[in-house]
């Protein structure tokens, strides 16, 4: 696909929000009470067909996904598009949290229709962590990106924002780490060039619950959480996505023939 140099420019990163905490809470509060409606399920129609076809995604390890109870989805980042590859192949809806600068109209309609909550970056926003355990406390899957914002390069951050560690100790919910393989190019689109992109899932991270973690636990948890998903992603960097997927397959089919070849 090219190197980092020949990526499509996006915009500067916008971490202040000067819009005060009390302009979110009826997105939280809506979050906290009501399941994502048709909005959802149109956004997840269109966007996987986008994602199916054009840039092509294949999955590795879907099944490593709990298919109920409390989950933190939690993937590198490098697209706009990786909350919705992140779940095109999972059959469960995903709670995502989103930054508040996204609720704007029109779009904040989508994204309070289709379960969406904001969090206020730079502000130490408690409101987002409150909507986080509310839905988790509801067995629903939440999706939060270790590294904060958006890599800029496709480069894995070398370190992570506590705020997952802190989620996964205070609600002791599995948490699975996800690579995205590829995503970084989807800027190029406008200049007609889609990339093939895989992701892959790796197994639940559990840890025991602690009421009230400090920074340096948070810290290693999410840590911990991160050089797991960097090393998903170098996987499929040296390994290829060919090889990558002919694996799986192999190894599910194994998985299958087992109980036979015991009988």
């Amino acid at each position: 696909m090219g190197g980092v140099d020949d990526l499509a420019p996006i915009k500067p990163q916008v971490y202040y929000d000067p819009r005060p905490k009390e302009h979110f809470d009826r997105f939280h509060e809506r979050s906290r009470t009501k399941e994502p409606d048709w909005a959802y399920e149109l956004t997840r129609l269109v966007t996987s067909v986008y994602a199916y076809t054009l840039l092509r995604v294949r999955a590795i390890g879907a099944e490593q996904v709990p298919g109920s109870g409390p989950v933190i989805l939690a993937p590198n980042h490098a697209s706009f598009m990786d909350h919705f590859i992140s779940g095109c192949y999972l059959r469960r809806k995903i709670r995502f949290m989103a930054k508040s600068q996204l609720f704007k109209p029109p779009m904040q309609f989508i994204y309070t229709h289709g379960g969406v909550f904001p969090v206020r970056r730079g502000a130490r926003d408690e409101e987002a962590f409150i909507t986080a355990k509310r839905l988790l406390e509801r067995g629903c899957l939440v999706l939060m990106y270790p590294e904060g914002g958006r890599s800029r390069t496709g480069e894995i951050a070398q370190r992570a924002k506590p705020g997952i560690g802190r989620l996964a100790l205070e609600t002791g919910a599995p948490v699975i780490p996800v690579a995205i393989h590829g995503s970084i190019y989807i800027r190029n689109w406008k200049r007609g060039r889609f990339p093939k992109v895989t992701v892959m899932y790796g197994s639940p991270l559990r840890y025991e619950v602690v009421p009230s973690p400090s920074r340096e636990l948070q810290q290693a948890v999410a840590d911990e959480v991160l050089a797991k998903i960097r090393a998903l992603h170098d996987h499929l960097a040296t390994e290829g996505r060919r090889a990558a997927l002919r694996r799986a397959r192999e190894a599910r089919r194994r998985k299958v023939a087992a109980p036979t070849s015991a009988a």
